[in-house]
């Protein structure tokens, strides 16, 4: 009877070998050139790990998502806002509204943002409204938004 080695365990042995003689080698690394992931996958991505509160991991995908879809800003503002980085959060809204100026959520946001802050109350107030001008199917969150900031403007007269 003629013995055959079978191939898995000659690949054993080489496993084996590597981990106790090669201790001190370093193995190859696989390195990915080209992103398996579309924007949108990045985005979808990011959307779970920001409903996960993992805010740090959705911003990494909304940058990836962000290289060629400008919706990701608006995201990327809104992970910032809830961090509560409100300096990236402004820098991302504005980034969105620059990239899509039809972009109602965008205004609206930074809008928002600027009423947390209670600063720029005039230019929140001429956000809003564009947000509600761009689109009135959402003039009732765009309203309640353009509501505080007018009664936190009378507030401080």
């Amino acid at each position: 009877m003629l013995y055959r080695r079978d191939p898995t365990s000659h690949l054993l042995l080489i496993i084996v070998y590597s981990l106790v003689f090669c201790s001190g080698c370093a193995f190859p690394r696989i390195v990915v050139l080209d992103d398996p992931l579309t924007p949108e996958e990045h985005l979808n991505l990011g959307v779970a790990y920001e409903r996960k509160g993992e805010l740090d991991s959705a911003i990494k995908e909304y940058e990836l998502a962000a290289k060629k879809l400008s919706i990701a800003y608006l995201y990327l503002g809104n992970a910032y806002f809830q961090k509560e980085t409100l300096g990236e959060a402004e820098k991302y809204y504005r980034l969105a509204i620059e990239n899509e100026i039809l972009n109602a959520d965008a205004h609206n946001n930074l809008a928002w943002l600027y009423y947390v802050k209670k600063e720029n109350l005039d230019e929140a107030e001429s956000l809003v409204l564009k947000a509600i001008e761009l689109n009135p199917s959402k003039n009732d969150i765009y309203g309640d938004t353009l509501k505080r900031i007018k009664g936190l403007k009378e507030a401080g007269r």
